[in-house]
């Protein structure tokens, strides 16, 4: 059950190669993130799986069809939430999700899709007359009018707050719950982290790595730190090395369980408080950084 597949994607711009051969597949269902940095390839591979951009080589294949020829069709079971939009802003809300609705063979009920994006009381209001934030949630509600098996999400929530931050997260939960296939492009890490089933990084026009948020550069087997202060006079056995900084101690260790273990038998025994305990893992930004420098220093 592949919703997206990709074998051998390569476009160039005059002798500029902006992907080059890259791979990948997307199953029906999940929420798949592809990040990168600016010029990485990102927009332009979204473009072609999307039929807004034709490739120069490779196989290409969204819900079944090849995007490069069957657009139309393709497009009738898709949503697509862009950077920016052309929306007119003398239309209602509601007028503007009707209208878009309208486009689609079996859209979805136009009064549910704007409550689904959180915009129930302003549906009557001038789309002019939003804030930068509700105008992203506008977007949405445009790419769900079609009830699309297949959401491509660029940069969903650029210029929410906090709180509709998360609202976005959880109506992309919902839709995963339901059986919808969402592609999502985003800069935020703790956004791809806390919504993705996997995650793809490109990096100058190649896929640098991919897998789980969880095991992504190999998270799950990298070195961990563990941070904790102990009492004024009391001193940590050489035997732990590490350092300390301003009182408070950093051990590196790729077996976290088996130095807490340590840790704490020592710290009872010597009938020590260790303060502020934690063990901290590289998160996906670090590893994300590390991969794209990595790659443009190739």
């Amino acid at each position: 059950m592949t919703a997206i597949e990709v074998r051998g994607l390569r476009k160039s711009y005059g002798q500029v190669e902006a992907v080059r051969g890259i791979d990948l597949f997307v199953a029906a269902g999940e929420v798949f993130a592809l990040l990168g940095p600016n010029g990485a390839g990102k927009t332009t591979t979204i473009e072609v799986l999307e039929g807004f951009r034709r490739r120069d080589a490779g196989d290409v294949s969204v819900l079944g069809f090849d995007p490069a020829r069957q657009a139309g069709p393709m497009r009738e079971r898709i949503g697509i939430v862009l950077q920016s939009t052309g929306i007119s802003p003398y239309l209602t809300v509601r007028e503007t999700v009707a209208m878009f609705a309208g486009y689609y063979p079996h859209p979805r009920d136009v009064d549910e899709v704007v409550r689904l994006v959180g915009l129930d009381e302003q549906q009557d209001r001038r789309i002019g007359k939003l804030s930068g934030g509700q105008r992203r949630r506008v977007d949405l509600a445009v790419a769900l009018a079609g009830d699309p098996e297949l959401l491509f999400l660029d940069e969903p929530t650029t210029g929410f707050d906090p709180s509709a931050r998360r609202q976005a997260w959880e109506l992309v939960r919902s839709l995963a719950g339901l059986g919808k296939t969402v592609v999502l492009t985003t800069h935020y890490m703790d956004e791809a982290q806390a919504l993705a089933d996997r995650v793809a990084v490109i990096s100058g026009g190649r896929i640098v790595a991919h897998g789980t948020p969880a095991t992504l550069g190999a998270r799950d087997a990298a070195t961990s730190s563990v941070h904790f202060s102990l009492p004024d006079g009391a001193e940590l056995p050489d035997r732990f090395g590490g350092r300390r900084t301003s009182g408070r101690y950093e051990l590196e260790t790729s077996e976290p369980t088996r130095l807490l273990h340590e840790l704490t038998t020592w710290a009872l025994s010597a009938d020590i408080e260790l303060a502020a305990l934690e063990v901290i893992r590289p998160s996906l930004e670090d590893v994300y950084l590390a991969l794209t420098g990595e790659a443009e220093a190739a």
